[in-house]
């Protein structure tokens, strides 16, 4: 099938409320998967999915329920952004629940497994999605409330939730975390997300090992520019226009580009996999 999406600029844009909300990003992020054909990889599964309310995560939660799955996302604040994934959700067949708090919160944490379990009697795949940035140039001008934040939110949200769910996980369970190609490349602007970024490979791989014995595998996806609300939130106007030109492929990636990758893993197709990361970068080649 030819290729048919578009090297094209995004139209200059800004959103001052962050990580951003779906209906003010133009275009749309494409995460209904077009061209994508199910399976039925993931029947009978019950997937949570953390920042499953837009972008990469709304397009996990939708090819999840494509495949099968029963969906819980676990978002901030973005209401009516889930609300719509919700109903993306349910037009599959699907039920989907929704838990709005912080993951940075141990005990918010909890309760949201609690409700997962509560709803759907278990949990047999994790997604570790949910994750913050923030642009500063110069290393002195962030504060150590904000780095603590960004650690709180991307790493230690994700020992949080993982360290919970292993109550309910069985062998066969599979936990997907979201890393980033800047966890390799690194990033001038984003230090504090870079690095939570490379500790999310670290933790993914050496849970990896220590899991594997209970049949529970552990594997990673490391984006690279994916056009998500949480772009325009991020950066100025003129890095918005000019967003993944940079790439071998000349353009950013979509979400639903993004997430046959977490099927891939969730799915049988991957049983001899754990403790890797799969790179869908538009072509950069970081080794690892």
């Amino acid at each position: 099938m030819k290729d048919d999406r578009k090297k094209q600029a995004f139209p200059k844009q800004h959103q001052d409320r962050h990580p951003g909300h779906r209906k003010e990003t133009v275009p749309r992020p494409e995460t209904r998967g077009r061209r994508y054909r199910p399976a039925g990889k993931l029947k009978g599964d019950v997937a949570l999915i953390t920042g499953g309310d837009s972008g990469i995560g709304r397009a996990v939660a939708i090819m999840f329920a494509r495949e099968g799955a029963d969906v819980s996302i676990v978002y901030l604040n973005e209401h009516e952004d889930a609300e719509d994934t919700r109903a993306e959700v349910e037009k599959h067949g699907r039920q989907c629940l929704l838990t709005a708090g912080d993951i940075g919160d141990e005990d918010f944490c909890v309760h949201a497994l609690k409700e997962t379990v509560k709803r759907f009697g278990g949990i047999d795949i994790l997604v570790n999605n949910a994750a913050e940035q923030h642009i500063h140039r110069d290393l002195q001008d962030i504060s150590s409330d904000e780095w603590l934040r960004t650690f709180k939110s991307n790493i230690f949200g994700m020992f949080y939730m993982t360290k919970h769910a292993l109550s309910h996980l069985g062998e066969g369970g599979r936990i997907i975390n979201t890393t980033s190609v800047v966890a390799y490349a690194g990033h001038p602007t984003l230090i504090d997300y870079a690095s939570t970024k490379g500790a999310i490979v670290s933790f993914t791989r050496s849970l990896a090992i220590n899991l594997a014995e209970k049949g529970i595998r552990v594997n990673a996806v490391a984006p690279g520019p994916i056009w998500t609300p949480i772009v325009p939130s991020s950066f100025g106007e003129e890095h918005v226009a000019s967003f993944g030109l940079n790439t071998p492929m000349g353009r950013a990636g979509q979400p639903d580009e993004v997430a046959p990758c977490y099927v891939f893993l969730a799915s049988q197709d991957s049983s001899y996999m754990t403790g890797q990361v799969l790179h869908p970068n538009g072509g950069r080649i970081v080794n690892g």
